[in-house]
């Protein structure tokens, strides 16, 4: 990947030519995904509704035809479009990371390049486990406690069936996807912040309390308006905190084990010296 970086000076003109290339490149793998996406769009939408059928089976209503409607013309029409635009950022994101990388490699140190190559790795596969969460069990769950709130009619009673429109189920897949997808990239921020040395373990295990705080917080503000969604993502959330917290612990022990070796090292070196001097 770096096989053609170089690591000298370049003027802003050469800068600017060498980001326009690569901003083209991260567009035109993103345009092209998108004409996949779009093409198979209605069967990426029919995988997105899966989740959607498990609950209705969880719910015990499997004699059920699972049913999505649109009240206007357009509105299926544009939720493909926003069905592609999904696909073609997850399947293009590889090329637009390695893109960034290219640009960004250049000004680094090769010890800083080899410290930020994991964590560019680790980002997206972070993402793709709390997408897999969210797709396999968290809206399976959440489709289900909605569907409890059905009624069947009867005495007394009026019928009452949960009919989700195309839109406003895409929205709420696509937003639980992306608030735990953002969510898992908590170990990989905090640990830059480590390597970085703008915080530390001890920072971090003083602040839990008030990151638990937070973590209700933002799950409040990224998931829908139910105590099923907001406490299906505070806690994960608390738990990547806990998780980021012995991720910088491993990062200290191995900094302190790298300084040992090096004050090691330095003094083995000066020993002939103050040997010749005697």
């Amino acid at each position: 990947m770096s096989g053609d970086m170089e690591d000298k000076p370049q003027p802003l003109m050469e800068h600017l030519i060498e980001l326009r290339q690569r901003l083209l490149w991260a567009v035109g793998a993103f345009f092209v995904a998108f004409l996949v996406c779009f093409y198979f769009a209605k069967q990426l939408f029919n995988l997105l509704v899966l989740p959607f059928k498990w609950a209705v089976t969880w719910a015990g209503l499997s004699h059920r035809n699972v049913e999505l409607i649109y009240t206007a013309p357009q509105e299926f029409f544009f939720t493909q479009i926003k069905v592609a635009m999904f696909g073609a950022l997850v399947i293009a994101f590889p090329v637009i990371a390695q893109q960034v990388y290219k640009f960004v490699a250049p000004g680094l140190y090769k010890n800083e390049r080899a410290a930020f190559l994991p964590f560019l790795i680790a980002s997206p596969i972070l993402f793709l486990i709390g997408a897999a969460l969210v797709y396999f069990f968290f809206t399976p769950m959440v489709m289900w406690f909605f569907l409890a709130m059905e009624q069947g009619g009867g005495e007394g009673e009026v019928s009452i069936q949960l009919l989700p429109k195309v839109s406003e189920y895409l929205s709420l897949i696509m937003s639980l996807i992306f608030a735990f997808g953002l969510v898992f990239q908590l170990p990989v921020v905090s640990s830059l912040l480590v390597r970085a040395g703008f915080i530390d373990s001890q920072t971090l295990a003083d602040k839990r309390k008030y990151a638990i705080v937070i973590a209700f917080v933002v799950a409040a503000v990224l998931t829908p308006p139910d105590p099923v969604s907001q406490i299906g993502l505070a806690l994960p959330a608390i738990l990547l905190y806990e998780i980021s917290i012995y991720t910088a612990r491993l990062i200290e022990r191995q900094r302190a084990s790298a300084s040992n070796a090096q004050d090691a090292e330095n003094e083995v070196v000066a020993t002939p010296e103050e040997a010749d001097k005697a």
